[in-house]
């Protein structure tokens, strides 16, 4: 089987839409090789196959914010005029298996691959997440013990106090002498 390549990366294409990820009929029908009208009427055709955790059409509030992202043309100018299908994984293999052309079934195998790689690098994201947060949490408890031991250590660490001045001037140091002595008043008369 020869092996056509994509003439964009399938990651690019694909979309994260009401918490799945999916791409989009005319990504899909584009990598398969077929127009997106006969790809639709081949959907439609075996509408039986794809169940909605494979394929849903997008509502019209999705469609205005994707609408800003993949730039397309106006309505009145003719532009789509429907909301696009999401496809998810499954219905994108599904796609392929309907479509039955070479190109489908060798691009299918880009698609699956696309959202492999994409599984694994939000598991690996995960991991890193979690661990990232171990270390945030051990530094919290570090940073805790620390602070403790600077507040302990704040005051060793404090200059001594200044030492008194001496005085100015000349001072003698006695013991003092009680000068009061009780006086019995005798007055002559």
């Amino acid at each position: 089987m020869k092996m056509i390549k994509p003439k964009k990366p399938i990651e690019s294409l694909i979309l994260n839409v009401r918490g799945q990820k999916v791409i989009l009929d005319t990504d899909l029908a584009e990598l398969y090789g077929v127009t997106t009208k006969v790809f639709n009427q081949a959907m439609k055709r075996n509408a039986d196959r794809f169940p909605e955790d494979f394929m849903f059409q997008l509502e019209a509030q999705e469609f205005a914010l994707l609408r800003s992202q993949i730039v397309t043309s106006n309505v009145g100018r003719g532009g789509r005029r429907y909301a696009p299908y999401a496809f998810t994984e499954h219905g994108a293999i599904m796609a392929a298996t309907v479509l039955n052309s070479p190109e489908a079934v060798a691009m299918s195998v880009f698609v699956v691959r696309a959202f492999m790689q994409m599984r694994e690098r939000l598991i690996a994201n995960a991991a890193i997440l979690k661990r990232l947060a171990e270390i945030d949490k051990t530094l919290l408890e570090h940073d805790s013990a620390l602070n403790t031991i600077w507040t302990k250590l704040q005051p060793l660490l404090a200059p001594p106090p200044d030492p008194p001045r001496p005085e100015i001037g000349f001072h003698i140091k006695e013991d003092a002498m009680p000068y009061r002595t009780s006086r019995k008043c005798m007055r002559p008369y």
